[in-house]
């Protein structure tokens, strides 16, 4: 058994964004799919044996199985079956798989084995699940409503993700479903960090809940910083297909280890430039993949920053005694704002409770189950 490649390709939950927020901005349809017994499809390249099933009889004692196919339990499965779909869509764009003609584009995202499927052409989308339909068993799930553990409802405003049964079941597993909510995640200026004379807790069950609260942030980047189940993150129908992102970061906040906290928003100081580095290649990133899509942004990308010694070294780029230190290819940014726009600051400080709330209009983060 091949233990070394194992590792096998999943959607960045980035692309999943940009595919709903395209969609909810040029009104595609969005389709959801699951392959059946998607494992059982992997080509094994290496050769396997198991044991002779229960059931099976054999007079031959010592006798074994070669596989032909990948079995669920095989560390190389989930590769075998990419590299088994991947072949079949003849493209190796990751987990992302485009297709344009005349003016048609399709898209296709895959999960493990849950995938969707949007394009601006019906036709087109219906081709392609007919296609998989004669090279898997592929169960129709309908329109998009429920994809890892995020919720989907469209509107006439837009599309909204919310995480509301994640939210439920995280707080009865910490035994926190009756608590009093919280007007924001972390009093103002409140600073984290290590007490000699707290009693040691579960490292394990720590560590599971701040993951936990890692992929929460994914729908809720209010909690990014610091961690109400109904609250969602909207992708306007009637927003535009330019590119805008805010960069921010602190200076050696953690008052343990000194180290900084950085964090970046895009729109479908020495330790602020590095922040800001981190968001202009995220932009790029997304320039390039809506340019794949078929979607190349016209207008400049604008990248919002309120650091006047980051904004200083991007103005002047010259490597003086104190920045020296600072590699090469952080020296390529070129925008600011002011300090009061600056929506990141939910990302990287404890900020006053109407700071915050101001950042999640912005955001498009609201309470869809708020009483009216």
């Amino acid at each position: 058994m091949d233990y070394e490649e194992t590792f096998a390709p999943v959607a960045k939950l980035n692309t999943v964004r940009v595919l709903l927020s395209l969609a909810a901005n040029l009104d595609w349809p969005l389709h959801q799919f699951d392959v059946k017994n998607a494992f059982l499809h992997g080509e094994l390249t290496e050769e396997v044996y198991m044991d002779i099933p229960p059931g099976y009889n054999t007079t031959q004692t010592g006798t074994v199985c070669k596989l032909r196919k990948a079995l669920y339990g095989l560390k190389q499965s989930p590769r075998a079956w990419f590299g088994r779909f991947t072949m079949a869509m003849k493209n190796n764009d990751h987990t992302l798989f485009l297709k344009h003609r005349k003016g048609k584009v399709t898209a296709l995202i895959i999960y493990v084995d849950d995938m969707i499927i949007t394009g601006n052409d019906k036709q087109e989308i219906s081709q392609l699940q007919d296609y998989l339909a004669t090279e898997f068993e592929m169960k129709d799930l309908g329109g998009l409503k429920y994809f890892l553990g995020i919720e989907v409802a469209r509107s006439q405003q837009g599309i909204f993700l919310s995480q509301r049964k994640y939210v439920l079941d995280l707080l009865t597993d910490t035994g926190m479903l009756d608590c009093k909510p919280a007007d924001t995640p972390i009093v103002q200026n409140h600073h984290l960090g290590e007490y000699p004379d707290q009693v040691p807790t579960n490292k394990e069950r720590y560590q599971r809940l701040v993951g936990r609260l890692i992929y929460l942030s994914h729908t809720r980047p209010d909690i990014a910083y610091a961690s109400a189940p109904g609250k969602v993150l909207m992708f306007s129908k009637h927003g535009h297909l330019n590119i805008d992102g805010y960069s921010d970061a602190d200076w050696a906040g953690n008052v343990t280890d000194r180290k900084s906290t950085s964090g970046y928003l895009t729109f479908v100081g020495e330790a602020e430039f590095r922040g800001m580095t981190k968001g202009i290649c995220e932009l790029l990133w997304l320039r390039k993949l809506l340019t794949e899509l078929g979607y190349k942004p016209t207008s400049t990308m604008n990248l919002f920053c309120d650091n006047k010694a980051a904004i200083a070294i991007a103005q002047n780029p010259v490597q003086h005694d104190r920045t020296k230190h600072v590699e090469v290819d952080r020296h390529f940014i070129k925008q600011k704002l002011e300090a009061k726009d600056q929506l990141t600051d939910i990302l990287t400080n404890a900020i006053s409770s109407k700071a915050f709330h101001n950042s999640l209009d912005q955001l498009g983060i609201g309470d869809i189950y708020a009483p009216t």
